[in-house]
């Protein structure tokens, strides 16, 4: 048994077969790992876990527990990585509503959850505040968490539409000389939110919400003059919007509408980096009551391990 944590205080935690075998894991992998975060000592006597610590331990390994069993109720697998989350967020003393923290949506494949603990503040974020601001480095996660959340308020019928809008900045917000019509020219800007998209409802449903008008595309600069109700709004690689732009597109949130913009200041595509919007917007705006800013940095990269070390790499030169 682990130090400090004397077997004489103890508490017996019942669970379903489910519950019991996301807690232990593999091999008893989530569960080692739990007794290794805290101190504890589980066992498992039958129909639940014993755990034996100090009471603050003991009570830190059952939040993380009852994340696990959550996420188990609802029928999704746990992986070690949700494990990892909750450990943290247990530590913290933060824990997102809702004690899976998973995003509302369903993929295919399974539920979407945080990776890291960021991600798992960021949802957090998604479900309390009506403006969210997603910044920091490719790879974290940003676009596709705000995706999957309004995916999720759209199905569940909380909003009426999800819209998606950024910069087209390498066509200088002139699409007249593309062929098509709207969608067609925007598409090809559009590619990582529509990946996203059909991988959380798949193609059929997404292709029915499409042709309904629940789901819409549009450049930013084709977002003035409107107002946003009921809506659900991501702004997309938003550090390529200009000052004026990005001002335009926040205050188009109408009745019932909420937003978030994504983006990575260190990404600026426009001629003179300066007028980026975005960084201008969280100066202006980090600290106002009903915003949210959720930052993120290399450490939070969750694609393929290079890309971390790419991204600090390039970070370094900067400095």
């Amino acid at each position: 048994m682990t130090k400090g944590a004397p077997r004489s205080e103890s508490e017996f935690v019942a669970l379903p077969d489910a519950a019991l075998r996301a807690v232990c894991g593999i091999g008893n992998r989530h569960a080692a790992l739990i007794e290794d975060a805290f101190s504890v000592l589980i066992e498992t006597p039958g129909g639940g876990v014993s755990i034996a610590g100090h009471a603050r331990d003991r009570a830190r390994a059952k939040e993380v527990i009852a994340v696990l069993a959550e996420t188990a109720a609802a029928g999704e697998s746990v992986a070690e990585a949700q494990v990892r989350v909750a450990i943290t967020n247990a530590r913290s003393g933060h824990f997102p509503k809702g004690a899976s923290a998973k995003t509302s949506a369903s993929r295919r494949a399974g539920g979407v959850g945080p990776k890291t603990a960021a991600q798992a503040a960021y949802i957090d974020l998604l479900s309390r505040y009506d403006l969210v601001f997603g910044v920091g480095p490719a790879g974290v996660g940003k676009t596709f968490l705000a995706v999957a959340h309004g995916a999720g308020l759209l199905m569940r019928g909380e909003v009426d539409r999800l819209i998606v809008t950024r910069p087209a900045v390498e066509a200088g917000e002139k699409l007249g000389f593309l062929p098509g019509d709207l969608t067609e020219k925007v598409d090809p800007y559009m590619a990582p939110v529509w990946e996203a998209l059909t991988d959380i409802m798949g193609p059929e449903q997404l292709r029915r919400r499409r042709d309904k008008g629940e789901i819409e595309v549009a450049p930013i600069a084709f977002m003035r003059g409107r107002t946003l109700n009921h809506a659900y709004v991501i702004v997309d690689e938003a550090q390529n919007a200009s000052r004026l732009q990005m001002k335009m597109v926040l205050t188009r949130l109408g009745d019932g509408a909420r937003m978030v913009v994504t983006g990575d200041p260190s990404q600026i595509d426009l001629l003179n980096p300066r007028d980026s919007g975005l960084g201008h917007a969280l100066t202006l705006l980090e600290g106002v009551d009903g915003i949210a800013v959720a930052r993120f940095t290399a450490a939070d990269v969750v694609r393929h391990p290079l890309v971390e070390r790419i991204v600090r790499a390039y970070d370094a030169e900067a400095k």
